[in-house]
C-alpha cells in the first residue's frame, strides 16, 4: 500500500495541478485589442478660385544703345580745339562741335576755288559777248550779201562758249569740295548723346580715316531679350507685325534698391539663335538718361535688367503653388470629412511659382498646399491656419 502511493503521489499532483492551470486559464479576462489609427498629418489648404489671368513671360537682358557712332577724321590736320563735353560721360546736343581740325589750308583752298570760279565766270562772260557781236556781224554781211550762206557754229563761237560754261561748272564744282572740306575740320554731334569713349585730343595730328571717338545716341536704349520657343505660345508675337508693341517693364537693383522702367517690344530680331534656339526681342526705352528732367531714375546703358514681357489673354484659370501639384497634373484634394484624395487637373502652364490650371476642379473645392511624402487615398489630415 506504501509502495502504491509512493508511486502515484507525483501523478496525483500533476493532475491537481494541470486542472488547476485549466482553471487559471479558463478564468482569465479577455485581452483588449486596440488597433492601431492611422496618423494625421498637418497640412495647409486652400479655396479653388478661378480669376482672369493674363500671361507675362520673364526674360533678361543688357541695356545697350540703340544708335552708336565711331567719329573719325574726314580732314587732314592738327587738333587745334577740343569741346569740354567731349570727355568720356561727357552729354552733348545735336549739331554741337566736338573737334576742330586746323582749316587753315582748307581756307586758302577755298580762297582759290573762288579766284578760280571768278575767272571761270568772267571768260565765260566774255565768250557770251564776243558770240553776240560774232552774230551781229553775220547779219550786217547777210544784208551785204544776201547770198551768203548760212553762218557755222564755230563762227557764232558756240563750241567756245560751251567751253567757258564747262570751265565755270567745273570751277563751282572745286569751290564746293574745298568749302566741304573746310567745313569737314569742324566735327560736329550728329545727334544728342553721350560720349562713351574719348580717343583723339587738342594738338594731336589727324588724318582721313583716324578714329576720334566713340558716341551713342540718348533718345531710345535697347534691350535684347531672349525668349524661348516654349514661352513665345504665351505672347502676342502677331501684334508686332500689325506695329503694335508689347509693353514690357524692366527691373535692377542699383545700390541695394529695387528700381524699375517701362518700356515696348517693337519687334524680334527675326531668326532663332542656332545655339541657344531662342528668339530675341528687342525693348526699347524712352529717355534713358531722363534729359527731359521727370525725375526718374537714369537708365545706364550697360546696366543689367530682368523683364517681365506682357503676354496674351488666357481667360479664367487657378493659380496653385507649385509644389502642391504631384507627379505632373495631380492635385490633392480635401473633403469636408478632412480626408485627401487625388484630382487629375488640366495644366495649362508651369512657372517659377504657380502652376496654372484650366479645368478639373470647382470654385469653393479645398486642395492641400502641403506637400505629401506618399499621401494615400483616403489619408486623414489636420488643417492647419
Amino acid at each position: 500500500m506504501t509502495k502504491f502511493w509512493k508511486i502515484s503521489l507525483p501523478f496525483i499532483f500533476i493532475g491537481i495541478a494541470t486542472v488547476a492551470a485549466l482553471v487559471m486559464i479558463a478564468a482569465r479576462p479577455e485581452a483588449q485589442f486596440n488597433p492601431p489609427q492611422q496618423p494625421t498629418l498637418l497640412v495647409q489648404v486652400d479655396g479653388i478660385q478661378y480669376q482672369p489671368v493674363t500671361f507675362s513671360v520673364h526674360s533678361q537682358g543688357t541695356v545697350t544703345p540703340r544708335t552708336q557712332t565711331t567719329l573719325v577724321a574726314e580732314a587732314r590736320g592738327r587738333i587745334v580745339e577740343v569741346s569740354p563735353a567731349f570727355v568720356s560721360g561727357g552729354f552733348f546736343r545735336k549739331g554741337d562741335v566736338l573737334l576742330r581740325i586746323d582749316p587753315r589750308n582748307y581756307a586758302s583752298a577755298v580762297k582759290r576755288a573762288r579766284a578760280g570760279l571768278a575767272r571761270a565766270e568772267t571768260q565765260f562772260e566774255t565768250e557770251s559777248a564776243l558770240a553776240g557781236y560774232a552774230a551781229k556781224d553775220y547779219e550786217r554781211l547777210r544784208r551785204a550779201n544776201p547770198a551768203q550762206g548760212p553762218i557755222t557754229q564755230l563762227a557764232l563761237r558756240r563750241p567756245q562758249m560751251k567751253q567757258a560754261l564747262a570751265e565755270v561748272q567745273s570751277a563751282e564744282a572745286d569751290l564746293d569740295q574745298a568749302e566741304g572740306d573746310l567745313d569737314r575740320t569742324v566735327i560736329r554731334a550728329p545727334y544728342d548723346g553721350l560720349v562713351r569713349k574719348k580717343i583723339a585730343d587738342v594738338g594731336q595730328f589727324v588724318s582721313p580715316g583716324s578714329e576720334l571717338g566713340i558716341t551713342f545716341a540718348v533718345d531710345v536704349a535697347e534691350v535684347r531679350l531672349p525668349v524661348t520657343q516654349h514661352d513665345l505660345q504665351f505672347l502676342d508675337i502677331g501684334k508686332l507685325r500689325l506695329n503694335s508693341p508689347i509693353n514690357v517693364s524692366l527691373k535692377a537693383e542699383l545700390g541695394g534698391t529695387d528700381f524699375t522702367w517701362s518700356g515696348i517690344v517693337r519687334r524680334t530680331e527675326g531668326v532663332f539663335d542656332p545655339s541657344t534656339r531662342v528668339l530675341y526681342l528687342v525693348a526699347e526705352i524712352e529717355d534713358p538718361y531722363d534729359l527731359a528732367g521727370t525725375g526718374e531714375v537714369p537708365l545706364l546703358m550697360g546696366t543689367f535688367v530682368s523683364a517681365e514681357i506682357g503676354g496674351r489673354d488666357a481667360g479664367d484659370l487657378v493659380l496653385v503653388p507649385r509644389h502642391a501639384l504631384q507627379r505632373g497634373s495631380t492635385l490633392w484634394m480635401v473633403d469636408e470629412e478632412q480626408r485627401i484624395h487625388p484630382r487629375d487637373v488640366e495644366v495649362v502652364r508651369r512657372d517659377e511659382d504657380f502652376v496654372y490650371i484650366s479645368a478639373g476642379v470647382e470654385d469653393g473645392e479645398r486642395y492641400c498646399v502641403t506637400p505629401i511624402d506618399q499621401p494615400l487615398p483616403g489619408m486623414k489630415v489636420r488643417l492647419g491656419t
